[in-house]
């Protein structure tokens, strides 16, 4: 029996304590931190430390995994899900894949695992996500994967010294079973 948050390149687990060093050192590549969410400066040790403590004993509606290369057992990413809203059957995702790690089809199947769970098991309608204009491998990952661009939020954040949009994308049921089918039962 195989798990169903297996693919071939990546296993997604849930977010362990112990996982506060590679998360650190993710955050070291400012260009990845903006890219996901924004510049921060320096954090310690033990925020780290507290921060994925506090990931890790999460629970409820969103989800925070970690992403796992199969090859090497590395974590390699973190993927976790946000606004999620059962009444009109939509919910949003972050995801950010070390930059040594980048360009091994590691989100791409992370968030087709995910995309699988959330609507085959959770019963939801629409993915929405969030990118902004510059990160260009995002837009490009997120489009293959038949995202449809919907809107722009025009000068939405601000990152090295301007203003940049934020691109929104979504992808209903029927759009990803276009391209994928619910794992067997």
């Amino acid at each position: 029996m195989s798990s169903f948050w297996t693919g071939t390149k990546v296993r997604l687990r849930g977010v362990e304590p112990a996982d506060w060093e590679v998360f650190q050192s993710f955050d070291a590549h400012s260009a990845d931190a903006r890219a996901v969410d924004r510049l921060y400066p320096p954090r310690s040790a033990a925020w780290f430390r507290e921060s994925t403590k506090t990931r890790a004993s999460h629970g409820g509606d969103d989800l925070d995994l970690a992403i796992e290369s199969r090859r090497t057992g590395e974590l390699v990413g973190s993927l976790s899900t946000g606004g999620v809203d059962r009444r009109a059957g939509r919910f949003s995702y972050g995801i950010g894949v070390g930059h040594q790690h980048q360009r091994n089809g590691y989100a791409r199947e992370a968030i087709t695992l995910l995309l699988g769970y959330m609507f085959s098991e959770q019963r939801l309608h629409k993915c929405e996500v969030k990118v902004y204009e510059f990160n260009e491998a995002s837009l490009s990952l997120h489009r293959s994967l038949g995202f449809v661009e919907e809107g722009r939020l025009r000068a939405h954040e601000f990152f090295g010294g301007r203003h940049w949009d934020a691109v929104l994308l979504g992808m209903t049921l029927p759009e990803f079973l276009d391209r994928w089918e619910f794992p067997e039962v």
